[in-house]
């Protein structure tokens, strides 16, 4: 099924060469994960465009870990990014122009194949799913390219995102909207990042809270927008991703499966708004009701619906009606 693919990024697909990395570590792109072995050099044969490389240290033993630390980059067509472990900060460092680009000879010579790890291509169209918004423009617009993002509070990043919206910065231009909102969250669950949470916070509440532009003037925005949302959470909450075998990804936890979480309060204001509407976008009302039955299944919140009043109730919502028997 990927034989072509696979053949094409033999030919053009980058290369990632990271030099001295301790056995143990924890290193991840896009969507997958795994443990250094004791021959690792980097990875090989990934698809050209943005992605997302995240790491983290472990003790001697590999049973205790430090916190994650991610950078995204920006692949052209056969690019070789070189980094090498820094021992003393225990994170990937640049090295000079020269020795990059003599790696870079070498990598291109096979010299290092057979240490280089090939990309998973079967894993990619979930990635695309995650980050099918993130341009370059994207990349450079919120973070120079390399810069790293870290689960310590890192206000240069990330403070621009809201108030970009507020004063009208992205032109008209949705898309680049999304593009900020998937990188937020591809930094919040891979890179571990407090500050991307918050920020991918603040995108969702800005958006769910929104009554008139879901079914007037931005029912396309609205419907991509529940599309980038369904992905993320759908990829969040599977068990078995590659992302959290090793190291739980504590933001989650109390985020996102809490019935009286923040997203359980506003997907329900959102769905009432939407499956209630008299006209509503055809493509928005399918794509909510995929949302919403995501949640239930994934979550077990179950959304009810009384049909008198047109409003939802949650099982052991405090607020639903309750119904007394009267005695004849």
């Amino acid at each position: 099924m990927y034989a072509d693919t696979t053949l094409e990024l033999v030919k053009k697909g980058a290369s990632l060469l990271f030099l001295d990395v301790p056995q143990h570590t924890l290193l991840g792109i896009d969507t997958q994960m795994f443990s250094v072995g004791p021959n690792f050099k980097g990875i090989k044969m990934i698809p050209p465009g943005p992605h997302f490389i995240y790491y983290s240290s472990s003790n001697r033993g590999g049973s205790e870990f430090s916190p994650m630390i991610g950078f995204f980059i920006d692949l052209n067509p056969s690019q070789v990014i070189v980094r090498k472990w820094d021992q003393q900060e225990e994170r990937l460092v640049k090295i000079s122009e020269e020795e990059e680009e003599r790696y870079s000879q070498g990598v291109k010579n096979m010299e290092f194949d057979k240490y280089l790890g090939p990309y998973t291509l079967n894993q990619f169209g979930e990635w695309k799913m995650l980050s099918n918004y993130i341009t370059k423009t994207t990349i450079q617009r919120i973070e120079p390219i390399g810069a790293e993002i870290t689960i310590i509070h890192e206000p240069d990043i990330f403070t621009s995102l809201l108030e970009s919206i507020l004063i009208k910065e992205y032109g008209g231009m949705e898309d680049f909207l999304l593009g900020e909102l998937q990188f937020a969250f591809v930094a919040f669950l891979m890179g571990q990042s407090l500050e991307a949470f918050l920020q991918w916070k603040n995108f969702v509440n800005l958006l769910f809270d929104c009554t008139e532009a879901p079914l007037h003037t931005r029912s396309n925005l609205f419907t991509k927008f529940i599309m980038v949302v369904y992905y993320q959470l759908k990829y969040a909450f599977q068990k078995e991703n590659n992302v959290a075998t090793k190291g739980s990804i504590t933001l989650l936890d109390d985020s996102f499966l809490s019935s009286d979480s923040f997203l359980q309060h506003l997907c329900k204001e959102f769905f009432l708004l939407v499956l209630q509407a008299p006209f509503v976008d055809g493509d928005l009302l399918s794509w909510t009701r995929k949302l919403k039955e995501l949640l239930e299944s994934s979550l077990g919140w179950v959304f009810e619906h009384d049909m008198r009043d047109g409003i939802f109730y949650e099982d052991d919502d405090e607020f639903a009606p309750v119904v007394v028997m009267l005695e004849e």
